[in-house]
């Protein structure tokens, strides 16, 4: 595996986890987590790999995205 598969794979599987622990955590849908992730500013350093934020727990990166959640960064109504 190249060292841009495994940084594919390791954002891949950030995702994912967040994605599980937003819709646990918030009773969202999986289109409203998914939105929620991709259009954040976590999600944008996560896919910076010049930073490593990749090479975190996916549980330290949700961390982060659940503060900018809370912080009302995102809101619902703008879905769809």
């Amino acid at each position: 595996m190249s060292k841009q598969q495994l940084q594919e794979f390791l954002i891949a599987h950030a995702v994912d986890q967040m994605t599980e622990f937003l819709i646990e955590d918030y009773s969202l849908s999986i289109i409203d987590a998914l939105h929620f992730i991709y259009s954040s500013e976590t999600y944008q350093k996560l896919s910076d790999v010049e930073n490593g934020l990749y090479e975190q727990s996916p549980s330290y990166i949700y961390d982060l995205l659940n503060k900018e959640y809370c912080n009302g960064s995102y809101l619902l109504s703008d879905v769809g």
